[in-house]
């Protein structure tokens, strides 16, 4: 069957090593990367400001990745975003551009099907004056390979 031919579901598991470009005044206990993952509408993560932030994914196992879902804080999106993939030790690959709103709504972003074992989302030209990005969910929908 090919990549992304069966059910989707959230491929971040707890095994899932996540890394951030920045977390705001380095307050992780109330802005952490754990926030992106933890379904919580309360907690989120945000970072501190710069040109571009950014989430690296590395899964304990091959994943199809299928769709993207991120829900930002009106005012701490991006304009435009960029995901990468890679297997092993290879160097990461660009898979696909995607253009968030700037609001409040979980955003859906197709995904050309890829086999990665590595991840990473780059937000780019945020909407606030100083570049932080106010993430409250973080999905990646796929499948194990």
């Amino acid at each position: 069957m090919p990549c992304g031919a069966q059910m989707t579901h959230s491929l971040v598991c707890p095994d899932t090593v996540s890394r951030v470009s920045s977390v705001l005044n380095r307050n992780t206990r109330q802005f952490g990367k754990k926030h992106l993952f933890d379904q919580d509408e309360e907690t989120c993560w945000n970072s501190d400001q710069g040109p571009s932030q950014w989430v690296i994914l590395e899964f304990p196992h091959r994943v199809c990745v299928s769709q993207l879902q991120i829900q930002f804080q009106g005012g701490f999106s991006s304009r435009r975003g960029c995901l990468e993939g890679s297997q092993g030790s290879e160097a990461l690959g660009k898979i696909v551009d995607f253009y968030p709103e700037d609001n409040n709504s979980l955003q859906t972003f197709p995904v050309p099907a890829a086999d990665v074992d590595r991840l990473k989302v780059t937000f780019e030209d945020a909407t606030d004056f100083f570049g932080r990005v106010v993430i409250y969910h973080l999905r990646v929908l796929g499948e194990k390979v």
